[in-house]
């Protein structure tokens, strides 16, 4: 591992200096992301000092440094996890083989397909979020949006590091191209799906970071297992950042339900939006919205990609030294499948099926923030259970898209989906309402948005009233 370089234009702690053609390049490519920070990051902070953590080597010890910084100023930096001695291929058919250090030819593409696909999501969320900031429910959530977002911003620079440092000029110009795309553009749309869908209000932030965050830490997991090492090491530290970017949605929301039962305590009628919170049946209709949105993530349940992927080394199976067969050249996957208007159960060959083995490993994360959620609502003496819904609902892509699904699987009719569909989804009404409660920022450190419950604790050893952004309201 080379040693940690902080004090150049781009901190890193893989030789850059050493290979002055590649560090031109992403020199040269700084402003143009200096410039996309400026146009399409948090709006209206750029020039506040945030208490902020800049990862400055790999080391668990100690990563990453906590102090104030202006955003444009943040030092985004390339980090590589420490090489592993001798690593070998963990599964498919080069199985036991030496890892790659360089891209193979026969592979190029695919990899640079998987690798631009992981980039495009990282600034995607920054320009879905970057509204956020101006009606943030306090300096404690604000900053931890501006954490999530520079942090993804880093991770940018992560995945344009591999294309530069391994894919030439095909490289040089995917990275240019990932700052041109735009969430929710109708002509230069970002490439998955979810990461064109609106973020206006912090429900829908609270849900973002624990649901389509935990798909990045799934892709990011099954990455790391690649047989490519430059990317298995790259993913392996971006998980390290990660894991807070779920902490914020899973206690987000957390804070949000305990609020919500508050307040259902303390109207005579158990009426939360008469009290000016976001009632509970609400909530499941974000919770549905942004869970069915993330699995789509994941891809077909049945997929000739998952299996090539997986055969060649590309992207294996989250924590692949957890299976016991890592060819799976024989396995089957027990899968339901829709065919002549009825599902089915069918068996799918294992390797067609690796969608849906990350996905069940999604799912059943989901699940145990769920759960934490229900018993603070059942803590707060509020009969209520928020419920993940069926994966079958409300699905954009694989076996599911364009079929009608209530939110317990159940294939129903179109008729029955359009009656049902106001109670399982955000409506307008829904939509607006939520927006209406999140119109005033509260900057003021330790004050509270009546609409949410104070965390327990704050970041790093400060308190929760710690002046964790410093930002002139006027």
């Amino acid at each position: 591992m080379s040693s940690v370089v902080n004090d150049t234009r781009i901190p890193n702690n893989v030789d850059l200096s050493s290979d002055k053609k590649l560090q031109r390049a992403l020199e040269e490519w700084q402003p143009s992301f200096i410039k996309w920070w400026g146009d399409m990051g948090p709006e209206g902070f750029q020039q506040d000092d945030v208490f902020l953590r800049t990862a400055i080597s790999v080391d668990q010890a100690g990563w990453a440094h906590f102090d104030y910084v202006k955003m444009p100023e943040y030092r985004w930096g390339i980090f590589l996890a420490d090489a592993v001695p001798d690593r070998t291929i963990g599964f498919g058919d080069e199985l036991g083989k030496p890892v790659w250090q360089q891209v193979p030819g026969e592979h190029r593409n695919t990899l640079r397909r998987l690798i631009v696909t992981q980039g495009d999501t990282e600034p995607a969320s920054v320009e879905q979020q970057r509204l956020l900031g101006q009606t943030c429910p306090s300096v404690y959530d604000l900053r931890n949006l501006f954490q999530v977002n520079v942090e993804e911003g880093r991770h940018l620079w992560a995945m344009v590091y591999l294309l530069h440092s391994h894919f030439g000029r095909d490289g040089r110009e995917e990275a240019e191209a990932l700052l041109e795309r735009r969430s929710g553009d109708a002509d230069k749309p970002r490439i998955l799906g979810t990461f064109n869908e609106p973020c206006p209000e912090w429900l829908s932030f609270f849900m973002f970071t624990y649901f389509t965050d935990r798909d990045g830490k799934y892709q990011l997991l099954a990455l790391a297992e690649s047989a490519f090492d430059p990317l298995s090491r790259t993913t392996r530290f971006m998980l390290t950042e990660e894991a807070h970017h779920m902490f914020v949605g899973e206690t987000g929301i957390l804070r949000v339900v305990q609020r919500s039962a508050e307040l259902a305590r303390l109207d005579p009628n158990g009426d939360v939006r008469a009290q000016g919170g976001v009632d509970l049946p609400t909530i499941q209709k974000y919770l549905n919205f942004w869970f069915s949105s993330s699995v789509d993530l994941f891809g077909g349940e049945v997929s000739s990609n998952a299996a090539s992927f997986f055969a060649s080394g590309l992207k294996g199976r989250a924590k692949e030294a957890g299976h016991e067969d890592h060819v799976a050249l024989h396995g089957t996957y027990r899968m339901t499948t829709p065919e002549n208007g009825a599902l089915v159960d069918r068996d799918v060959a294992l390797r067609s099926a690796m969608n849906e083995v990350l996905r069940d490993e999604y799912v059943a994360d989901c699940q145990r923030g769920v759960d934490k959620w229900n018993r603070a609502i059942a803590e707060g003496g509020v009969d209520f259970e928020l419920k993940i819904p069926s994966r079958r609902f409300n699905r954009n892509v694989g076996l599911y898209a364009g079929m009608r699904f209530n939110p317990a699987g159940e294939l129903i009719s179109e008729e029955a989906w359009q009656a049902g569909v106001g109670q399982w989804l955000p409506t307008e009404a829904d939509r607006a309402y939520v927006m209406s409660l999140m119109t005033k920022p509260v900057y003021e450190p330790g004050k509270m948005a009546h609409w949410i419950a104070p965390p327990k604790q704050g970041i790093k050893g400060r308190p929760v009233d710690f002046e964790y952004v410093r930002h002139d309201a006027r």
